[in-house]
This record gives structure tokens, sequence and C-alpha cells, in this order.
């Protein structure tokens, strides 16, 4: 704890006030920007890819790169549980772990994200971090996801995922949160955080017993930075975010636009960043912890790629490759909002939090992926 004492006296020599909540919520907006700036850096330098590491398995049986995204799971849920054990992270404050378990949304949203992630040639992190390195692809997926993300969150295919995909005879209602020790009865703290060690301590053994893994330092660097950048995301929200909200007096979290702990995920912050662009004006309308990430992905990818001159400009093959990554923009817009996240937000967010609904997500987004990569497989060789 005293890593985090220091860091509480450095942002305190800086100015930052706790009292002050408009100094708290650009605090966490500026830290996640810092903690997406590193994702987006290493992102490019390790090409860490969670579509190609389920493309890998496909067509080459090849584990290497899901191993990396493994890894990420198996430090963010260390991390994650030892925060929740130590007092800084509440998980009931979480979009993840409510009482109200949306399974047809979370399928339905996963398999629809697989699929768009799929046509559109990477997930929503993947996209920013081509983006930063000069893929012109990228802007139109960036800007087709952003607006479905935003009318999947307030607008019309928002009326088709709360009314059929969130509706009361598809939602099964728990007595408390939807996490796995929860659910087995092991609520205490030492129980839970004994069942978070368990299962990323058996992911760490499963990762580093492939020899070939173990030799390939970008795979490496890749999970441990992207799983420690998700747990510094849940203390950055969940501890320095934390405060009086001025206008209701009550204790929230500042800084995110759930107004609860949040840590990385690039969907929803699409659809946030668009309605802050339109609304720039509305003083209510504020750069987010969520906001902030987007742009410092895209960012940090592109100092990686200026500094490693490996920017270069790409663009659509034709105009069929085109409609392909819009439908793909689309639907992982839709998929990511109504499954409440995407391969980041729930694949290893989520799933840090261990909550049900976030390994349910992930495996309908791996088999979304897995079943479209088969049809452009099978498509391919009639055309051949």
């Amino acid at each position: 704890m005293e890593g985090i004492d220091l860091i509480s006296q450095v942002l305190a020599a800086l100015g930052w006030d706790p009292a002050n909540a408009d100094i708290k919520a650009r605090t966490v907006a500026w830290l996640g920007f810092v903690l997406a700036f590193i994702f987006g850096y290493v992102g490019n330098k390790t090409h860490f890819c969670t579509m190609g590491a389920v493309s890998d398995i496909v067509n080459m049986s090849h584990w290497d790169r899901m191993r990396a995204w493994l890894l990420a799971i198996a430090v963010a849920i260390i991390g994650t549980s030892l925060l929740v054990y130590n007092g800084h992270l509440d998980l009931t404050k979480t979009i993840y772990t409510g009482s109200n378990f949306y399974w047809l949304a979370a399928i339905v949203g996963g398999v629809t994200f697989g699929i768009g992630m799929t046509l559109a040639g990477g997930c929503g992190q993947r996209t920013l971090v081509r983006l930063g390195g000069g893929n012109l692809k990228s802007v139109v997926v960036f800007l087709f996801m952003g607006y479905a993300a935003l009318v999947t969150l307030s607008g019309i295919f928002g009326a088709f995922r709360v009314s059929v995909l969130q509706a009361e005879p598809v939602t099964v209602y728990l007595q408390g949160m939807q996490t796995i020790p929860e659910v087995l009865g092991l609520g205490s703290p030492g129980a839970a955080l004994g069942a978070g060690l368990a299962i990323g301590v058996a992911l760490l053994v499963y990762i580093f017993a492939n020899k070939e893994f173990r030799a390939n330092s970008d795979n490496i660097l890749a999970g441990i930075v992207i799983g420690l950048i998700v747990v510094a995301g849940w203390y950055v929200t969940g501890t320095f975010g934390f405060g009086e909200d001025p206008d209701t007096l009550e204790m929230v979290y500042l800084g995110t636009n759930s107004h609860l702990a949040e840590s990385m995920t690039f969907v929803a912050p699409l659809g946030y960043t668009m309605n802050l662009w339109a609304y720039w004006t509305d003083s209510a309308t504020i750069v987010t912890f969520g906001v902030a990430s987007v742009f410092g992905v895209v960012i940090g990818s592109f100092v990686y790629a200026v500094a490693h001159r490996s920017f270069r400009w790409e663009s659509f093959n034709s105009p069929q490759d085109m409609f392909r990554h819009i439908v793909g923009a689309v639907l992982m817009g839709f998929g990511g909002v109504t499954a409440i996240g995407c391969t980041i937000g729930q694949g290893v967010t989520g799933v840090s939090t261990l909550a049900v609904s976030s390994f349910i997500v992930l495996a309908s987004i791996i088999t979304g992926a897995a079943i479209t990569m088969k049809v452009q497989y099978v498509m391919m060789m009639r055309q051949a």
C-alpha cells in the first residue's frame, strides 16, 4: 500500500484536490488517457489482436496469441481480486456484476460482436491501434462503430435491446452479485480472493507450460501490460474517482460515463465520443475516462508507429471490402453495447470481476468469430 500512498502524495503535490469534484473527474480522465496511451503503444509494438488469436486457432491450430489474451485475463483477475480484497474496488459498483442477469443479451451481443470484428478485420481496440498506425479503413470502422454504439445506448437500436434482449421474461434476477464466488456461496472477502487467485494461477500455469509461448517476449509483454492496465483502470476510477457529486451531494464515481467504477473497454466509449463531439458546447458533456481512453490508444499507437517508422497509409482494396468493414463496424457497435463490452471490455475487464455474464460474452464472441471465419473460408474455396 506504500506505492498507492506515494501516488496520492505526488498527485497532491501537483495540485490534486480530493475534495474538488471537477478536478477529480479531470484527473480520472487524464489517468485514463495515460493508461490507454501505454495500451496503444504496447498494442502496436506487440501486434496484440484478439481477433487474430481466434483466427490463429481456427486456421492454424496455433495458440500463442490466445495465450497472450489469456495472460492478460489472468493478470487482470489476480490484480482485481487483490484490489477488491484490500478495499480499493467495490464490485457491487460496476456494470458487470449486477443482480440482473441478461443472458440473452450477453449471447446475442457477444455473437454479433464476434461476427462484426471478423468482417471489420479487428475488434474495437485493434481498430484504434490500426488507426494510429495510418490505417484509413479504421477511420470508417471507427465512425460507423461509434454511431452504432451511440444508437444502441440511447437510440433506435437501444429500444430493441431493452424491449427484447433485456425484457423481463428473458432476465434472471439474482439475490446478490452475479460473480462466480457469489453464485457458489463464496461471498466472504477471503473466499472470493481465494477463488480469484486460484483461477488466475491456474491460467498462468497453463499459459507458461507452453515452451513456444515462453520464448515469445512480445506476447508475454502484451499480456502482462494489458492485464495490469485493466487493474490500474479499476484503481483509478474505483479509488481516485470516488467522491461527492456537487449537484446531488451523493457519493459517486466521478469521471466515468456510468458513474460507476470502470476500466478499459472500447465500444461504448466510441458512442460517448460521438455524443461529446455532437454536443461539444453542452457543459453537461465532458471528457470521461472512457472517452480519454479512446484517444489515448490512438495516440499511443501513433507515437510507436512514428518512432519506429512503421506508420503507413492503408486503404480499402475494393468497394466490397469497404462494405464488409461497414457492416462489421455496425455489428460491433450494436453487439458491444448489447453485451456490455468487447474483447477487452468483457473479455478482460469484465472477466476480471469474475462475473458470470462476462464469461458467457467471451465465449459468444469467440464462437461468433470462429463461425464467421469458417464460413469465409468455405466461400473463398468455392470461388477458387
